[in-house]
């Protein structure tokens, strides 16, 4: 047998809290009204016990009286009269030494007045509650003095007249009426605000109960910290709301950021521009969404995925997710330099297909010194390639690329050369990979570049390679259109080519270039030139001595 327990709904959780506030409420306002009543009861019967007990201090009869033996018998009318025309509970006379002589209650003759301090020994009066035939009363006590010749001022006795405090229950039962009429109207706004209420939360929470709010909650904590992405979603206003701990660790941001805006976290430039959906300016329209956009934060290559969140019309915000690609970009530039050989041998391929074309067909038609002849320039033009990258390019890897390079240009009809103020010696192992690295990317640019501009004229692409104790200087010129003004930092943040401002994600070519540069504690800068466009890029780099260039060998 399966036992299900019912669950509340947030309707009838709503109403049991609203009803507990209005009882605690309703206890508050008892125990203040209580307070309220006994401050009154106090004030207004401490008064009239008061002036009631000063009346009868100073009856004529009762001063004559105290001062004969056995008192009691004539002063008990006097008492009694008091005690039913004036609406108190008690009235007791005592004589100087504090012996109660006569009282209403007979009981009490004989024994000692009960006093509060010396004031009353002392023929002073005192109002207060004391504890009276153990009941608790509000007394007056007022001194008795002497008026006849001779007792002028002299104590003679006591005057106390009480009245009894009530209890609880009774002040309670006097504030009963309006206590329940409270209790009735608190009820009633209870309920019906509770209801209301609870209507409104279901609507902003789409019908659903406290514990299915909760499970999704915890779902979404599970996903959103579960997944290997970063998760971003900011507000119309552009603060966070949302981010998990991958996000927060490819962003650098702090444990706090939840709540800050974009700009209070220091986010600004190509990543600003892609977390809020502007087009480039801060003071862009917002909400575009971006796709696979390419940012490099703090040697870090993110590619990211923004999406705007709108409901009915009306946007909330947006989610941004990121992937780290620093990895795959350095694969990339290892696996750089098996596809600078693929191209290498394409492009050979290609250059000695079309240069075996031109033999075959002076042959057919008889020119065979013309053939010699054209054997001879070939073998030139490449001896003389070869010289040129053997002389000045002691760096193997560094020539290797450069060949392959060369050849790609010529099957792009684009000449590359080499500059004669190039001097590179050998490199370590890791210094040649990176320099390589660079070379490639720029020269590939740089040929996308010059083949994007008119190819009439002569294109071509130089290279410049200079190289000191410590570091490198990387210089490569192309004949091609150059770099707007307004792109010359966004080729680098964005991890775009020349070509891809224009238009497009490319790659994260020149991206990559500027990592490997800064990681090195150099830099990449572009400026156009009268033919076209300069990158000049610089790193750091360690010399081989001489005995490990003779082990290279």
């Amino acid at each position: 047998m399966v036992v299900t327990t019912r669950r509340h709904t947030l309707a009838g959780e709503l109403l049991v809290l609203q009803l507990a506030i209005v009882v605690m409420v309703l206890l508050a306002v008892a125990a203040v009204s209580l307070a309220q009543s006994k401050a009154t009861f106090d004030r207004v019967e401490g008064r009239r016990v008061t002036a009631l007990a000063e009346e009868m201090a100073g009856n004529p009869l009762l001063r004559t009286q105290l001062v004969r033996p056995a008192p009691a018998e004539t002063l008990a009318p006097l008492l009694q009269t008091k005690l039913t025309g004036s609406d108190v509970t008690s009235v007791t006379v005592a004589d100087a030494r504090g012996e109660i002589v006569a009282a209403t209650n007979p009981t009490l003759v004989g024994t000692h007045l009960p006093v509060e301090g010396p004031s009353v020994a002392q023929a002073r009066g005192w109002s207060g509650e004391l504890l009276v035939d153990e009941r608790r009363e509000l007394v007056a006590q007022v001194p008795v003095l002497g008026a006849d010749a001779g007792r002028i001022g002299e104590h003679l006795g006591t005057v106390m007249i009480g009245r009894a405090s009530p209890t609880v229950w009774q002040r309670l039962s006097g504030a009963s009426s309006y206590l329940l009429a409270y209790l009735g109207i608190a009820s009633v706004l209870g309920v019906a605000g509770s209801w209301l209420l609870a209507r409104r939360i279901k609507r902003q929470t789409f019908g659903l109960e406290p514990r299915e709010i909760a499970g999704l909650a915890e779902h979404r904590e599970a996903m959103l910290f579960g997944i290997a992405e970063g998760v971003i979603a900011l507000d119309p206003q552009l603060r966070l709301t949302l981010v998990n701990e991958v996000g927060r660790k490819l962003l650098d941001l702090p444990e706090d950021c939840v709540g800050m805006s974009l700009a209070g976290l220091g986010i600004e430039g190509r990543l600003y521009d892609v977390l809020a959906g502007t087009g480039g300016e801060h003071g862009t329209e917002l909400g575009t969404e971006r796709r696979d956009e390419v940012v490099v934060r703090r040697g870090r290559v993110l590619v990211m995925n923004r999406m705007d969140v709108t409901k009915d019309g009306r946007r909330l915000g947006s989610v941004t997710t990121l992937r780290d690609r620093t990895e795959l970009a350095q694969l990339e530039r290892e696996l750089g330099s098996f596809r600078s050989s693929t191209d290498l041998l394409r492009a050979q391929a290609h250059e000695f297909s079309n240069q075996l074309h031109t033999i075959s067909g002076l042959i057919q038609i008889g020119e065979h010194d013309e053939v010699v002849r054209y054997v001879r320039a070939l073998r030139k033009h490449r001896d003389s390639l070869d010289l040129t990258l053997t002389s000045r390019v002691r760096d193997r890897a560094v020539a290797a690329l450069l060949m392959a390079k060369s050849a790609l240009a010529a099957e792009r009809r684009v000449g590359l050369r080499i500059s004669e103020l190039t001097a590179l010696d050998r490199l370590e192992p890791a210094d040649s990979a990176d320099v390589a690295t660079v070379v490639g990317n720029l020269v590939d640019n740089a040929l996308d570049a010059a083949t994007a501009g008119d190819l009439d004229n002569d294109a071509w692409v130089e290279v410049e390679l200079r190289q000191d104790a410590s570091s490198v200087e990387i210089v490569v010129r192309d004949s091609g259109p150059g770099v707007a003004p307004e792109l010359a930092q966004e080729v680098f943040s964005h991890g775009f080519t020349t070509k891809a401002a224009q238009g497009g994600d490319r790659g994260i070519g020149l991206a990559l270039t500027r990592l490997v540069c800064k990681r090195r504690g150099g830099e990449v800068s572009v400026a156009n030139t009268h033919a076209g466009a300069m990158f000049t890029a610089r790193m750091s780099v360690s010399r081989l001595t001489d005995r490990e260039t003779e082990e290279v060998r």
